[in-house]
């Protein structure tokens, strides 16, 4: 093979094997619509994963698969005493998933050994590509189940023992498909960790910008709450007595999209309230306990300390009457914590530096959706590259991308692991 070093900065992959990779692997679960169903370890992904297992021999890497499933595929360097740097993504989607949800990032990582190799071209650090067991959580939580058990996040016997909704476990659903690796959890360890997907969101493409240099992810809170007033006949129960749990519970629910327009939180601030269950959801009783789902994110761990304050203190009102004229019993239950996670400063550097080098338009971004890429950084420098999707779809089988920004994304990507592996 050639001396990387006589390469230029500027070599780029093959578009077109990109795209036709994405499509053949689409055509795995494909839908009527268009879109994808891979569930984690059912027989598809099991199918989806063996086509791409195979392309990873067919380039050379060497494969291992350690007992959570997650799949790596080494490309030795020079100097197999450093540890590899790492691409990689997931294979699995959601119900209703797209093309390019986390295949994508696999399919581009590929690409980058594809091209090294056609260059024949060897890196000093060995390079690694990994593809990452129910990143989606679907079909069993938790989600991020790979590089989570990779990472320390959860044991390996609590993402092994998980259940779906039949019933059907972890364990038996790797057995299954042939993906119950022997290689004990960590056994590759990468040096650090770039990860290429597309943004799931409507910014680049609205700013017409091809690259998203992701500085980290907006920090995550989940509660589940529950109003209780007192259920009551429709008709004869005048206004002014009521204890109507809906009536009251909107009020909270409009508090917790008013935190995240707050200017002092504002523009990184989300609030969202997904779920909204009614009891007893009859047309002529008033309701008496309303449950529904809060999620709020930002950027700063302190300002979303400041948000849940707020959050927190509009139920405290609510309960004693001041926001809704009434008294209700509010129950609020954390569900789900992650802290806000900033990538390696150095790494966000090395993406920024590879589009500016290759004059590729682009933007600093944060993430607000969960990423392998997320439980990697608290691991090893991780960072992460984001390309447009149309029309902000994602996890829908609708889902698009322009192959031109596919293109760019894995040129970027494959400067940098270049740079790291130098």
């Amino acid at each position: 093979m050639s001396d990387l070093s006589a390469a230029s900065r500027t070599i780029s992959v093959d578009g077109e094997r990109l795209w036709q990779s994405l499509m053949d692997l689409a055509r795995v679960g494909a839908t009527p619509r268009g879109g994808n169903r891979r569930l984690a370890l059912s027989a598809l992904d099991g199918q989806g994963r063996d086509l791409v297992v195979g392309w990873m021999l067919e380039a050379g890497l060497h494969i291992t698969v350690d007992r959570i499933g997650n799949i790596f595929g080494v490309r030795p360097g020079r100097d197999p005493t450093r540890r590899p740097v790492m691409t990689g993504s997931h294979l699995d989607t959601q119900p209703t998933g797209g093309r390019f949800d986390g295949c994508y990032g696999v399919m581009a990582g590929l690409e980058v050994m594809r091209t090294l190799n056609d260059r024949e071209l060897v890196t000093e650090a060995p390079l690694a590509l990994a593809i990452w067991t129910n990143e989606e959580g679907a079909r069993f939580v938790p989600v991020m189940m790979g590089s989570g058990v990779h990472c320390g996040v959860f044991p390996l016997e609590t993402a092994l023992s998980a259940e779906d909704v039949d019933g059907l476990v972890v364990r038996d659903e790797l057995a299954a498909i042939g993906y119950a690796g022997a290689a004990p959890v960590g056994t590759v360890q990468p040096a650090c960790y770039l990860e290429a997907h597309i943004e799931q969101g409507p910014i680049l493409e609205a700013e017409d910008i091809p690259i998203g240099v992701v500085t980290g992810s907006l920090g995550l809170r989940w509660y589940d709450v529950r109003v209780t007033g007192m259920e009551a006949h429709a008709g004869p129960t005048p206004m002014g007595l009521r204890r109507d749990a809906l009536y009251a519970a909107t009020h909270l629910m409009q508090a917790v999209v008013d935190i995240a327009n707050d200017p002092a939180f504002a523009p990184l601030a989300r609030g969202t309230v997904g779920v909204v269950t009614v009891h007893p959801a009859s047309r002529n009783v008033i309701p008496g306990q309303v449950d529904f789902s809060v999620d709020l994110r930002h950027e700063d761990a302190a300002l979303l300390d400041a948000m849940e304050a707020r959050f927190r203190a509009a139920a405290g009102a609510l309960a004693a009457g001041r926001a809704a004229g009434m008294r209700v019993d509010v129950e609020i239950t954390d569900v789900q914590r992650f802290p806000p996670t900033p990538f390696a400063p150095a790494l966000v550097a090395c993406v920024r530096a590879e589009a500016v080098a290759r004059g590729i338009g682009h933007r600093s971004i944060v993430t607000g959706a969960g990423h392998d890429a997320v439980y990697l950084a608290r691991t090893v420098p991780a960072a992460m590259i984001f390309v447009p999707c149309k029309d902000d779809i994602s996890h829908n089988e609708a889902e698009d991308a322009d192959p031109r920004h596919l293109r760019a994304g894995a040129d970027v990507l494959l400067g940098a692991m270049l740079a790291q592996a130098a």
